[in-house]
């Protein structure tokens, strides 16, 4: 039986998918899930009775993970009979470790590796599904704002993601390894709104934010230093964090898929309702 904490979430339901498809027990965990698998990982305890008998464990955190007390969650989860740990941190936590927004990621990456369990860690770029925070604007206006329209990067699909988790909780052989999952071409914001432009079939209006007005946004929804550190990433990158990774085809015998590959599955969400 696996656990996967953030079961509701972009990675998180596909991952149960990929699991259950394959023949797999799963207990999805989340903060809001019924009795019994309803946990929270603010409160390790509460997690005891989820994780008991459990062979693996897929643990993916909100934010940076800041607010955790890691050790002692990996320690609940190991008192449980849990072998392997698979956690879900961020490839700035390899390109930027000592970055306030992402130094919380690489020291939860270092609680696994020292909890004594088999581990995995799967360090992804900027998810595809990030561009669902431009659904209301597409739908409703048929318009997107954001910053560094012409910045590319490599945007990962989080279902590629969520099947590399799966293979890293069910086989034997990814343990110890640290993966980064990206996509197999860099894309810029202009890019992403016209390829959704596209597939509407209807004109999209792209207006680029400046870097302040971005990041008054995203102070609504995020913290200081992890909207300081994402502006960074976006407008910034270094040459790591731009670089085309083989993992996911190193660990699934496919080439990953691209923005339109996840746009595709998605597009639903960007269409205007029907008028009456």
């Amino acid at each position: 039986m696996y656990v996967v904490t953030g079961a509701t979430g972009n990675v998180g339901r596909p991952l149960v998918r990929a699991l259950t498809g394959a023949g797999e027990r799963v207990r999805a965990v989340s903060r809001h899930a019924p009795e019994p698998d309803r946990a929270d990982l603010t409160d390790p305890e509460s997690l005891r009775e989820v994780v008991r008998g459990a062979q693996g464990f897929f643990l993916l955190v909100s934010g940076a993970g800041a607010h955790l007390d890691a050790p002692a969650i990996l320690d609940v989860v190991k008192a449980g009979g849990v072998r392997r740990v698979v956690l879900l941190s961020s490839q700035a936590a390899g390109t930027r470790p000592a970055s306030p927004s992402h130094a919380p990621l690489r020291a939860l990456e270092d609680a696994v590796r020292q909890s004594g369990m088999e581990w995995v860690v799967l360090r992804p770029g900027g998810f595809a599904s990030n561009a669902f925070a431009w659904a209301e604007s597409v739908r409703n206006r048929r318009g997107v704002a954001a910053p560094f329209g012409d910045v590319g990067l490599p945007v990962v699909d989080p279902g590629d993601i969520a099947e590399v988790a799966a293979a890293a909780l069910r086989e034997p052989r990814h343990t110890g390894q640290v993966y980064e999952l990206t996509g197999p071409e860099l894309s810029t914001p202009r890019q992403r709104v016209a390829a959704i432009a596209d597939a509407l079939g209807e004109a999209v209006e792209f207006t680029e934010q400046t870097p302040a007005e971005a990041r008054r946004q995203m102070l609504t929804f995020m913290p200081e230093p992890v909207a300081d550190g994402t502006l960074d990433i976006l407008g910034r990158p270094t040459a790591a964090e731009v670089r085309i990774s083989p993992d996911v085809q190193r660990v699934l015998g496919r080439p990953a898929r691209g923005f339109a590959g996840w746009l595709g599955r998605h597009l639903d969400a960007f269409r205007s309702p029907p008028r009456h």
